[in-house]
């Protein structure tokens, strides 16, 4: 009969496709969850947006601002007198304030001291009357010109027409001292409580005034202006008035500003012909334009005459919208939380991948025929269609709910950009997954990479794109780390969006942009990323696809040298007749390919290179068997024999370092995908997916082993029967609910489905109750009549139950092989004579077995119990029996018993043996 076909990818793919559905079915509510994710985060946005929005819409008590004016053109807010919303409101018409000229402190207005010896300061003793005038400093080239440009400044008496407020204050200097405020919509002076003053050459008696102002509906009452005297005074040149500014405002000592200065003019070279001036003014938020129109007018009424006016009417803000349209938390906060968002898929890929790995379920998938292609297109192509409506909802819901950060960048390079990076970043969970073995460490650490992420992504991406002093270089270099990497193109979404354009095609080729190189360096590390991952996937340097020619070099060599080493291992076993005869068949069948012989293994060993200075181990060395259709093979032996390492490079997990082996006459070492096609494993540990039922499972695999339609859906039926899991509606449901010995059976039944010509069976009946353990047997007993099963197994009644042949493995290779009985009959040779009597008469039975079996030798002794090891050769049963009636007659005989050699004592015998062998080796 002819081999059935291999499974081609697209069926292995199609198989691995449905399973991941129905796989994810049984997880539908954590998927929908995973991709509301970014949909919950949008709508948190959106709400924390609309409530800072009704925050800043309201003034300082908590009253929604009016968006209109009243017919006097101010905001209508005015007209309730109530200027505590100026800072939050919208101000679209500003009221019109009168020019003010910004005065020092006048308690630290300049005197002369030892710092400022000048001769025509005041004296100090004007503080303590308070009675300091101002001063104002003046130069030029042309002292007569600035005599008369600076006498001209204070000419006018304060007189204030009552029909006319606003024109009479445009006529008089006015100064307040100068005050910082929060907000620059309200003049200081009717915002705080700060004296107003008008300036005169010098003051006359009773020079204090209340004047009523109104504007914009809003009245002043009786706010007092008092007169203040200005001195002029005369400095040689420029470089005096900046070192006298400079001494009055700080002189050392810790107090700050003791002797300042009100102004300070430096006309140059003016005269009736041109006008230049320097003007020095107290430092303010605000502008003084106030001193700017006093030497003005001064200037022009010297040239022109005293008739001459420069008025300066009023000042007026700019208009002011309303500042809920200026903050944008989804811009604002974007380059954090949209980080944390979109690496959140990081720590559920690699979880899953690690998944497969911890319980080896993608070990089992390999072992019955899944190849790396089929598996790595459909898993990225699963994690890809995930991390894709992923995103689009992040995007589109993000978008609908009016984020600018969403809706002004061009969705086209939002687009390139967010796919790039999530298949970078799935190339980055399948190259880590390779790192871990337990899926809550990889999930941590996962998660502690996302979140240190984001807190430092957005701190180096800034500073790296805002200091100039950072140098190209370094920026990549930081860039080629994936989180930051995405930081950067986030960062770059965001203030683009926060100034409104947004990154279009056309202005990423901007200098101050970094989107290109972001897009770059992520599309190359996508790629080089992958390559690795997938050749360390595979158990293999990624650097072996330059290097192919060296590594065949080399293999030819590596082989003469584990020859020369395992060379002693033939002479022993010419030594042993059975294993000869066994070497012998195996030399004739490779003569004859055309035999029925499921399994010939050729002189095949497996050395693993020594790590760390310590020596290589021998696993397996020159094993030569043959295994025809239709029987049942054991392989015996204790822990670290071998024979893991042997199954292991029968269904292709490792491959053999020399030697072959041939499975329905196809070679392992490089036809391992069409052997998949007739092999079945039993694993020693159960590897089910606990979402998945028995049908499932069994289909599952049934398409690996390329059953399709009918044929398929009639097999996984007679296996559920066949295993005793149809009935009651086990079949359906999940393997989690399994018990252990459903467990077991159905991992047997998968073995056996799509009806494999070999079988290997790792301990199959391990941890079962006794029912179960029959109920396996009958199956295996069933299976092997047209298959060839290869079984390990620790129970020595299993072996002689199942096994047609035994081979007991020690030190990586076989001591005997034969049938139970031959090999009990070999290696046996003698009774087992047990007998309890009381403790008084334990010379007595000695001296009974030496009389029957002079070469008896005792074995056990225990509180009067004791045995005997009885040569066959010199001992009859009835002798035994005789011996036995006869001691009845002297003592007491509680309890006696012969036994034949069990297959235990072969076992320990054997065992035992091959050791000291080596031991004395």
């Amino acid at each position: 009969m002819a081999n059935p076909a291999p499974a081609s990818f697209w069926t292995q793919a199609n198989a691995l496709f449905r399973k991941n559905i129905t796989y994810q079915k049984r997880n539908v509510k954590t998927n929908i969850l995973l991709i509301l994710f970014p949909v919950l985060l949008c709508v948190l946005l959106v709400v924390l947006q609309r409530a800072l929005d009704r925050v800043q819409s309201k003034d300082n008590d908590g009253n929604n601002c009016v968006n209109k004016s009243n017919n006097e053109g101010g905001a209508n807010w005015y007209t309730t007198g109530d200027v505590s919303k100026v800072p939050v409101c919208a101000v679209p018409n500003p009221p019109q304030w009168p020019p003010f000229f910004q005065l020092p402190n006048l308690q630290f207005s300049a005197f002369q001291t030892n710092i400022l010896p000048f001769s025509d300061l005041q004296q100090n003793k004007c503080r303590a009357h308070d009675k300091c005038a101002l001063i104002m400093l003046f130069t030029a080239s042309n002292f007569s010109f600035a005599q008369s440009v600076y006498g001209n400044m204070f000419t006018s008496p304060f007189h204030i027409d009552p029909t006319d407020t606003m024109g009479s204050l445009a006529t008089n200097v006015l100064g307040t001292e100068t005050v910082q405020v929060e907000n620059i919509y309200l003049e200081p002076a009717f915002a705080v409580d700060v004296p107003i003053y008008y300036l005169q050459n010098k003051c006359k008696l009773n020079s204090t005034f209340s004047i009523t102002f109104e504007e914009g509906g809003v009245t002043f009452d009786d706010k007092e202006v008092r007169c203040i005297q200005c001195l002029r005074l005369w400095r040689n040149s420029s470089s005096d008035i900046n070192s006298e500014l400079y001494q009055g405002y700080y002189n050392g000592n810790t107090k700050g500003q003791i002797n300042e200065i009100a102004a300070a003019f430096d006309l140059l070279n003016s005269n009736e012909n041109g006008f230049n001036v320097i003007i020095w003014h107290t430092s303010t938020k605000r502008s003084d334009a106030r001193s700017i129109n006093l030497i003005s007018n001064a200037y022009l009424q010297s040239v022109v005459g005293p008739s001459a006016k420069m008025l300066f009417d009023f000042v007026k803000e700019m208009p002011k919208h309303w500042i809920t349209s200026k903050i944008d938390i989804g811009s604002l906060l974007g380059s954090l939380l949209y980080i944390w968002v979109i690496m959140q898929l990081f720590p559920v890929i690699l979880a899953s991948l690690v998944y497969e790995k911890e319980q080896k379920l993608r070990l089992m998938m390999q072992m019955h025929g899944l190849s790396h292609g089929p598996y790595w297109v459909i898993s990225y192509g699963y994690f890809l269609t995930i991390s894709v409506i992923y995103m689009l909802c992040f995007v589109v819901f993000g978008s609908l709910l009016g984020l600018s950060f969403f809706r002004l960048n061009d969705y086209s390079v939002q687009f390139v950009f967010y796919f790039i990076y999530i298949n970078l970043q799935i190339s980055v969970a399948f190259l880590v997954s390779s790192m871990f073995s337990k899926v809550k460490t990889a999930t941590v650490s996962a998660f502690i990479v996302v979140f240190s992420t984001g807190l430092l992504a957005g701190f180096l991406s800034e500073s790296s794109v805002s200091s100039s002093s950072l140098p190209t270089w370094w920026t990549i270099v930081m860039e080629l780390y994936p989180g930051f990497a995405l930081s950067r193109g986030l960062y770059e979404f965001a203030d683009s969006a926060s100034n409104g354009d947004g990154v279009q095609w056309e202005n990423m080729t901007d200098s101050t942009s970094g989107m290109i190189q972001v897009l770059i360096i992520m599309s190359v590390e996508w790629i080089v990323v992958l390559y690795v991952a997938y050749y360390i996937d595979q158990g293999r340097s990624p650097l072996s696809f330059f290097k192919r020619s060296r590594k065949q070099h080399s293999s030819s060599t590596q082989k003469l040298s584990i020859g020369q080493q395992l060379g002693y291992n033939a002479m022993v076993h010419l030594q042993k007749p059975d294993i000869m005869q066994e070497r012998e068949k195996v030399e004739q069948l490779l003569l004859q390919p055309t035999s029925n012989h499921a399994i010939v293994c050729d002189e095949l060993k497996k050395v693993y290179p020594g790590q760390d200075g310590n020596p290589e181990k021998v696993a397996v060395r020159g094993l030569s068997l043959a295994l025809p259709q239709g029987e049942c093979f054991g392989m015996l032996g204790p822990n670290g024999a071998g024979k893991t390492s042997f199954i292991n490079m029968m269904i292709g997990l490792t491959k053999p370092t020399a030697g072959t082996a041939y499975v329905q006459g196809l070679d392992i070492r490089n036809q391992i995908n069409e052997i998949y096609t007739t092999t079945g494993v039993c694993p020693q540990h159960d590897l089910l997916w606990e979402s998945l039922t028995g049908r499932e499972h069994l289909l599952f695999y049934g398409r690996l082993k390329n059953l399709k339609g009918s044929a398929l859906t009639q097999a996984v039926e007679e296996s559920l029967k066949n295993l005793n899991i149809f009935h009651g509606g086990v079949a359906d449901k999940r393997a989690g609910t399994y018990s252990g010995g459903m467990k077991r059976r159905l991992s047997v039944a998968i073995s056996l489905i799509g009806d494999p010509k070999v079988v290997y069976m790792d301990e199959p009946s391990t941890g079962l109750d006794p029912a179960s353990r029959n109920s396996l047997w009958n199956v295996i007993k069933v299976a092997k009549q047209d298959r060839a099963i290869i079984l390990t197994t620790h129970s020595m009644e299993e072996a002689e139950a199942l096994c047609d042949r035994l081979g007991i493995f020690v030190n990586g290779s076989l001591q005997c092989i034969g049938n139970p009985t031959e090999l009990k009959s070999r290696y046996g040779g003698s009774y087992v004579f047990t007998i309890t009597t009381h403790l008084y008469h334990e010379k007595n039975v000695e001296n009974m077995v030496l009389q029957f079996s002079p070469n008896a030798k005792k074995i056990y002794h225990i509180s009067g119990t004791q045995k005997f090891e009885l040569p066959k050769g010199e001992v009859r049963i009835s002798d035994v029996f005789r011996a036995v009636e006869n001691a009845k007659r002297h003592f007491t005989v509680s309890a006696w018993g012969l036994a034949d050699t069990t297959m235990e004592d072969v076992f320990i015998k054997v065992a035992r043996g091959a050791q000291e062998s080596i031991d004395l080796s």
